[in-house]
């Protein structure tokens, strides 16, 4: 017998947002063992900070710009400013960051395939904070 999916309710909790080491803020909207095939989180970048160079082993990571302005950097494509409603696909390990270049906070949601593990996270700056 294969145990279906139920509907259930993530409230968002602006409370629940951390620091990361990448230099960015991460609100976890959806990361459950429940639904492995796909997380949300929503990141925010303080203006005039870049996250740190990644990449998530095994993971294809999407990007959808929800306030501010940025530069992305992914893989060897030039540096490309994003704005509202841009989508920025990142294949697994491809290596990544994001600016934040205006004077607002820039936030985008991370939605991730299937669900973000930090065991897949790979710091690729060799700086750790």
């Amino acid at each position: 017998m294969t145990q279906s999916m139920q509907a259930k309710l993530f409230p968002f909790d602006e409370s629940s947002e951390f620091d990361t080491p990448e230099q960015c803020f991460i609100v976890e909207m959806l990361n459950s063992e429940d639904d492995p095939h796909l997380s949300i989180a929503r990141a925010r970048v303080s203006p005039g900070v870049s996250t740190q160079w990644h990449s998530v082993l095994d993971t294809t990571e999407r990007y959808v710009i929800v306030r501010g302005s940025g530069r992305v950097e992914v893989g060897d494509l030039p540096a490309r400013v994003v704005d509202v409603g841009d989508v920025v696909l990142i294949p697994p390990s491809c290596r990544q960051r994001i600016a934040n270049i205006g004077t607002e906070d820039l936030i985008f949601l991370a939605i991730c395939t299937p669900r973000f593990e930090q065991r897949n996270y790979q710091n690729l700056s060799g700086v750790t904070r």
